[in-house]
C-alpha cells in the first residue's frame, strides 16, 4: 500500500533551509567547508508525510523519530521501520524515499549536513547503518542540541558566527552518539563474554575448572577473563566458581535427602571435610546447621 503523500506543512512545524548562496559561502568558509547545516526542522504528528527524491541530495539526511513510527527507503534496500527513539541517517547521493505510518504518524526532528567531513563521522561510528536506536541517556542531549541549533539559525540565519557554533555542535553531536553507541557494543560484549564464562562455570559445576579452560571457552585470555570477574562481580573467577558450587551445594541441602558427603561429590568435592570447611566459611553455617534451618 503505497503511502499518502503530504506536500504542506504540518501544525507547529519548525524549519529552516538556508538560502542557495549563504550556503555556497559556508561551503567555502574555512570554519564551515567540511561540515554545515543546510537544513533544519522539526515535524511533529506529521500525518501523511512523504518524500521521494529518485537521485539522492547532495547532503547527509538525518531523522531522529521521538514519537510514532515511520519508513525508509534506500536504493537497492527494502524499507525498514523506523520508531520512537530511533536515528536513520541516508547518505548523500543516495536514491531513497521515507514516510510517516498512517496508524501512528511519526513526530521527527531532521537535518541535512552537507560537507565531506559529514560522510567520514558517519562511516567512523558505523552511523550510516540503519536505524540506530539512541542510548536513553543520550537522547535528551540530542534533542537539546537539535531543538537550539534550530533557533540559533533561524534567529541569525546569516551570521557566520552562528553557523560555526552549529557546525561544531553538530560535530559534538555526530562524534557524542558514536562514543555512547560505541560504549553500548563493548558493554553488550562484556555481559555477553560474562554470561558465557557463567554457562561454562554451570556446566562443569561438578567438575575442576582451570583458569585457561574458562578463558577458551570465552575466546578471551585469561587475564582479560579474571580483570572482567573482578570488575563485574568483585571476585576472581575461580573465587566465583567456588561461590557458585556452595550455592549449588545448599541448594541440594534444601531440596534433596543426598548425605553431605554426596552432595560435596556432586560439586566436585572428594573430600566432605574440606567441603564442610568451604562451605561453613562462605555461607555461614556447616551443612547440617544450614540443612535445619526452616526455610521459606
Amino acid at each position: 500500500m503505497e503511502p499518502i503523500k503530504k506536500k504542506e506543512g504540518f501544525r507547529e512545524q519548525r524549519l529552516f533551509v538556508l538560502p542557495e548562496y549563504m550556503q555556497m559561502e559556508l561551503a567555502g568558509a574555512e570554519l564551515t567547508r567540511q561540515l554545515f547545516v543546510s537544513d533544519i526542522g522539526f515535524f511533529p504528528h506529521a500525518k501523511h508525510h512523504y518524500r521521494e527524491r529518485p537521485e539522492g541530495i547532495d547532503a547527509h539526511i538525518f531523522i531522529y523519530c521521538i514519537e510514532g513510527e515511520g519508513f525508509v527507503e534506500r536504493a537497492g534496500e527494502i524499507s525498514v521501520s523506523v520508531p520512537a527513539g530511533s536515528l536513520v541517517i541516508i547518505p548523500a547521493g543516495i536514491p531513497h524515499r521515507y514516510w510517516a505510518s498512517e496508524q501512528n504518524p511519526w513526530s521527527i526532528y531532521w537535518f541535512h549536513l552537507k560537507g565531506e567531513h559529514t560522510g567520514e563521522l558517519t562511516h567512523l561510528y558505523g552511523l550510516e547503518n540503519m536505524p540506530k536506536k539512541l542510548p536513553a541517556g543520550f537522547s535528551g542531549e540530542f534533542i537539546a542540541r537539535i531543538d537550539q541549533s534550530l533557533a540559533i539559525i533561524a534567529d541569525r540565519p546569516y551570521s557566520l558566527h552562528s553557523h560555526v557554533y552549529v557546525s561544531q555542535t553538530m560535530r559534538w553531536l555526530i562524534s557524542g552518539l558514536g562514543q555512547e553507541l560505541l560504549r553500548s557494543d563493548q558493554d553488550r560484549k562484556r555481559d555477553r563474554h560474562l554470561d558465557n564464562a557463567i554457562r561454562y562455570m554451570t556446566e562443569h559445576v561438578a567438575t575442576s575448572i582451570q583458569l585457561p579452560d574458562l578463558a577458551k571457552s570465552t575466546g578471551l585470555s585469561s587475564q582479560h577473563v579474571n580483570h572482567l570477574f573482578k570488575k563485574e562481580t568483585g571476585f576472581s573467577p575461580i573465587d566465583y566458581f567456588l561461590r557458585m558450587k556452595m550455592q549449588h551445594a545448599a541448594n541440594m541441602l534444601d531440596l534433596t535427602g543426598l548425605t553431605v558427603k554426596e552432595i560435596a561429590a556432586s560439586v566436585g568435592m572428594n573430600d566432605p571435610y574440606y567441603f564442610s570447611r568451604m562451605f561453613k566459611k562462605l555461607m555461614g553455617q556447616s551443612p547440617t546447621e544450614y540443612r535445619n534451618i526452616p526455610k521459606g
